[in-house]
């Protein structure tokens, strides 16, 4: 497994529960501040290997990025039951949720 794989899992697992972190975010502190899209497809293929917290992971407007009817209720639902509140049909305020972990962390 690649070093970006491994330490995008590790910092996609500490997510704690009723906070979020964007695809970015993760990327940058996983070493590969344009591998937004990579975070993408490690969320795709290893979720449910790893039991990562893919939920925990929005866009960079405070947004959930899924566009399928199943796959989005699901995240809000497991967002709202970790006591997140939306501003909108989509929409969490970053200010709030936003998870902001040390970078020496991973």
């Amino acid at each position: 497994m690649e070093r970006f794989t491994e330490r995008a899992i590790r910092v996609i697992q500490h997510i704690p529960s009723g906070k979020v972190m964007t695809y970015g975010q993760i990327a940058r502190l996983a070493g590969s501040p344009k591998g937004a899209r990579q975070v993408v497809r490690i969320l795709h293929s290893m979720s449910q290997k790893y039991k990562l917290p893919w939920h925990r992971v929005i866009n960079s407007k405070g947004e959930i990025g899924l566009t399928e009817d199943e796959s989005f209720f699901i995240q809000k639902m497991s967002l709202e039951s970790e006591g997140i509140k939306f501003t909108g049909r989509a929409s969490i305020n970053l200010e709030k949720y936003q998870y902001h972990p040390d970078d020496s962390t991973f």
